[in-house]
């Protein structure tokens, strides 16, 4: 049985007033609309409506049923017109996590355009620097620096971050300038609490060269 055609019958009959009039609405056949009507009763073991020659009323079980078969209706509407909508633009809610810095000077403008373009997405960006628990904090997109990711997240490099080591002219008065990258250990290092910490990473003459700092 079409429990959902049947269910609009029942609900074509009810709003019409007979079954030859939601038969013609439906564009159905009387004994079709009849035979749904029956199978409908069937399905949910109680009789739905008292049937006269002179008009049609709803038992105490079509009453009841009466609003959860409109309630199956409509969301079967809106099940078709979700899948069919021809407008493929996203829309809802994304929820973002990023650095303080890189938000700030690469993400602010890029988000204001992205939901001029698509109205029916709205964004929560947080710009936070620390690491955070995707599944936790109900995080969508997370955009990281590092080389050390976890490895049950799908990710995707969008660029090389490149760093120089540099230091003020005040500083170098003071301390001998660095002649190898070993020599960084004996200076005080501006490190970054979640990316860095203490151990620098270079690559020397094709070699990775691993050197703490504080």
């Amino acid at each position: 049985m079409d429990r959902l055609q049947a269910m609009r019958v029942f609900v074509s009959v009810v709003d019409l007033g007979s079954q030859s009039a939601a038969a013609d609405h439906l564009d159905l056949s009387r004994p079709v609309v009849s035979r749904y009507l029956a199978e409908l009763e069937d399905w949910v073991g109680a009789r739905l409506m008292h049937r006269t020659t002179r008009k049609l009323s709803l038992t105490a079980a079509g009453s009841e049923i009466l609003p959860r078969c409109r309630q199956m209706l409509d969301l079967s509407t809106d099940m078709q017109a979700a899948i069919s909508e021809p407008d493929e633009a996203p829309r809802g809610l994304l929820r973002i996590s990023v650095s303080t810095s890189f938000g700030q000077a690469q993400l602010a403008d890029a988000m204001a355009a992205y939901v001029k373009r698509y109205p029916g997405v709205s964004i929560d960006m947080q710009m936070i620097d620390r690491t955070v628990n995707l599944v936790d904090e109900r995080i969508d997109l997370a955009i990281r620096t590092s080389n050390d990711l976890d490895p049950n997240l799908i990710a995707r490099r969008l660029t090389v971050c490149r760093s120089v080591i540099c230091a003020s002219p005040a500083y170098l008065q003071e301390h001998p300038t660095p002649q190898r990258v070993e020599d960084l250990s004996q200076h005080n290092c501006l490190t970054h609490s979640y990316f860095g910490k203490s151990l620098w990473h270079f690559e020397q003459d094709g070699e990775q060269v691993s050197v703490p700092v504080q």
